[in-house]
C-alpha cells in the first residue's frame, strides 16, 4: 500500500512541476510578448534548476528521506502556487523587477521539484524494491502525469479558472502529497504534529488564495489599466480586458491596447473605405481578424455587400463583442447582420480549406508581436490570400506603425509584393495610437485613392485621403527582405523597431 502511494505522488508532483512551468511560460507571454522566448528560457532554466535539485538531493539523508520529501511539497506548493499572483502582482506594480522575481520563482521551483523523484526512488528502494522495477514504475507515472497536465492546461485549467487560480489549485495538490505521505507513513515520521500544523497552514492560505484569486487578478489590472474594468476573460488564446473611464471604452489584449471607442472610427475608416470605396461591385467580402466587429460595420454600411465573412481565431472574442450590450452599441449590432457569417479558426489553416473568392479582404490581425501571430504576415500565407482573391479585388492589411516601426512595416509590404502583390502603403494619425499604417495591395488591379465618398464618414475626405497616401522623409520606404516562415524575420524587426521606441 505505501508503495503504491509513492507511484501515486510521482504521477501528482510531476503534474504540478509541468503545470508550474506552463503558467510560468504563459503569464510571461501575456505580459512580455515573444511567446517563443519566453517559453524556451523558462523551459531551460527550468530543466538547470531540475539538474540541480537532483543533485542536491543525494545530501539528504537515508533515514530523513521521507520527511525532506514532505517538506519540499510543502515549500514547492506554497511557492508555487503563489507563483502566478506574486508574477501578476510584481508587472503590475514594479515592472522593472519582474524577471528577476520570473527567473528565481522558475529556479526555486525547478529545483525544488528536481529533488522530488530521486527521493521517491530512494524511498521505493528502501522498501526493497527491485531496481528496474522501481525505475519503470516511477518514471511511467512522471511521463503520465506531465502528459494529463499538457492536455488540461491549455483545453480546460488556463481557459476556466485562469493562471493565478489554476496555480493555487496545483499548490493546494502538493500539499495533498504531502498530507497523504504524513497518514501513510505517520508511523515512520519524527515530528508528525508540527508538520501536519504546517501543511494544514499552507493548504488554507493556498484555499483562500484559490477563493480571492479573482480580486487579486482584479485589483492588479485596476492599478495596470488605471480605469474601470467593465469585463475580463482569459481564453485559450488570449486575456481580454475591457475598460471604461467616462464614455471611452478600451479593448486590451494581453495588456495592449487594441481600440478606443474614442478614436477608432479614425483606424477603422481608414482600414475599410479606401478599399471599398472603389469596389462599387464588390458584393463578397472576407474580414480576417477583427473580432471587435468594428471594421465589419463598416464594411456593413455598403448596401451592395451580399455576404461577409468574417474569421476570428477567439471565439470568446466574438461572442463578447455580439452579446454585451455596450460593445453591441459600438459595432452597431454588426454580428446581428443577416450577411455576415462568422468562422473561429485559423485563418491560415481555414484558407487552405475553402476555393471561396472573395471581391474584397480587410487583414486587421493584431501586431506581429509573436511568432504565432509573425506567420499570418509571412510569404506563405499572402500566397495563399491570392489566390481567394478576385483579379481585380483589393486587400489591405493593419501593418503597424511606420513611424514607430518602420522596419517591420516596410517588410509587411516587401512580404506583399514577394507574392506578386501591387502595393499601395498609406497611414494615418490615431490618438490613442500615433502614426499608423496600412497597405493596400491587389494581385492585378490598378489603384488610385478615392476624392469623394459616398457614404458620410466621419474623418476622411479627398485632403485627409490625399495626405495618407503620401509619406514625409522620416516615413520612406526602407529595403526590407520579405517575411519568411522559417526565419520570421518581421518578428524581430517588430521587437527591435519597438524596444528602440520605449528606450
Amino acid at each position: 500500500m505505501t508503495k503504491r502511494i509513492l507511484i501515486l505522488s510521482v504521477f501528482v508532483v510531476a503534474s504540478c512541476g509541468l503545470a508550474y512551468e506552463l503558467i510560468a511560460g504563459a503569464l510571461s507571454s501575456y505580459l512580455l510578448g515573444d511567446s517563443v522566448l519566453q517559453f524556451s528560457t523558462i523551459i531551460g532554466c527550468y530543466l538547470f534548476a531540475m539538474g540541480v535539485g537532483a543533485h542536491f538531493s543525494k545530501y539528504v539523508r537515508d533515514e530523513d528521506v521521507l520527511g525532506r520529501f514532505i517538506d519540499i511539497e510543502l515549500a514547492v506548493g506554497l511557492i508555487g502556487g503563489v507563483s502566478a499572483a506574486l508574477l501578476f502582482m510584481a508587472f503590475t506594480w514594479m515592472a522593472g523587477p519582474f524577471r528577476t522575481l520570473l527567473y528565481t520563482l522558475v529556479f526555486l521551483i525547478g529545483m525544488m521539484v528536481g529533488m522530488e523523484v530521486p527521493l521517491v526512488m530512494r524511498a521505493l528502494n528502501e522498501r526493497n524494491t527491485e531496481f528496474a522495477e522501481l525505475v519503470s514504475r516511477v518514471l511511467t507515472f512522471d511521463y503520465l502525469g506531465a502528459l494529463a497536465v499538457s492536455l488540461l492546461f491549455p483545453l480546460v485549467l488556463a481557459p476556466h479558472l485562469g493562471l493565478v487560480r489554476t496555480a493555487f489549485l496545483f499548490g493546494m495538490l502538493n500539499v495533498g502529497v504531502a498530507l497523504w505521505t504524513l497518514y501513510a507513513f505517520r508511523a515512520e515520521l519524527a515530528n508528525l504534529g508540527g508538520r501536519v500544523l504546517r501543511a494544514c497552514a499552507v493548504l488554507f492560505a493556498l484555499a483562500l488564495g484559490f477563493m480571492l484569486s479573482d480580486r487579486m487578478v482584479g485589483w492588479g489590472e485596476r492599478s495596470l489599466f488605471g480605469d474601470e474594468i467593465v469585463y475580463s476573460s482569459t481564453t485559450p488564446y488570449q486575456r481580454l480586458v475591457i475598460t471604461r473611464w467616462k464614455d471611452d471604452l478600451r479593448l486590451y489584449i494581453n495588456g495592449n491596447l487594441q481600440f478606443s471607442s474614442r478614436d477608432e472610427y479614425r483606424y477603422h475608416e481608414a482600414l475599410v473605405h479606401p478599399a471599398l470605396q472603389q469596389l462599387p461591385w464588390a458584393r463578397r467580402v472576407l474580414v480576417l481578424g477583427g473580432g471587435d466587429g468594428l471594421a465589419l460595420r463598416e464594411v456593413l454600411r455598403y448596401k451592395h455587400i451580399e455576404e461577409v465573412t468574417l474569421v476570428d481565431l477567439d471565439p470568446a472574442m466574438t461572442h463578447t463583442f455580439a452579446t454585451r450590450p455596450e460593445l453591441v452599441k459600438l459595432n452597431a449590432h454588426a454580428f446581428a447582420d443577416p450577411r455576415v457569417k462568422v468562422v473561429n479558426a485559423d485563418a491560415g489553416v481555414w484558407l487552405k480549406t475553402i476555393d471561396t473568392l472573395y471581391d474584397a479582404v480587410i487583414v486587421d490581425f493584431p501586431d506581429p508581436s509573436s511568432f504565432a501571430l509573425g506567420k499570418l504576415y509571412s510569404v506563405p500565407f499572402y500566397g495563399i490570400l491570392k489566390k481567394h482573391v478576385a483579379a481585380n479585388g483589393l486587400i489591405v492589411v493593419q501593418s503597424t506603425s511606420p513611424y514607430f516601426a518602420p522596419n517591420a512595416y516596410w517588410t509587411i509590404d516587401a512580404t506583399l509584393r514577394e507574392v506578386g502583390m501591387r502595393t499601395w502603403p498609406y497611414h494615418l494619425y490615431v490618438p490613442s495610437f500615433g502614426e499608423w499604417g496600412f497597405i493596400m495591395a491587389s494581385p492585378q488591379a490598378q489603384y488610385a485613392p478615392p476624392e469623394r465618398y459616398a457614404l458620410p464618414l466621419r474623418y476622411l475626405n479627398a485632403d485627409t485621403t490625399r495626405a495618407m497616401f503620401s509619406f514625409p522623409p522620416d516615413m520612406q520606404r526602407r529595403p526590407m527582405a520579405p517575411n519568411r516562415l522559417n526565419t520570421q524575420s518581421l518578428v524581430h524587426e517588430f521587437e527591435q523597431d519597438w524596444n528602440g521606441v520605449i528606450r
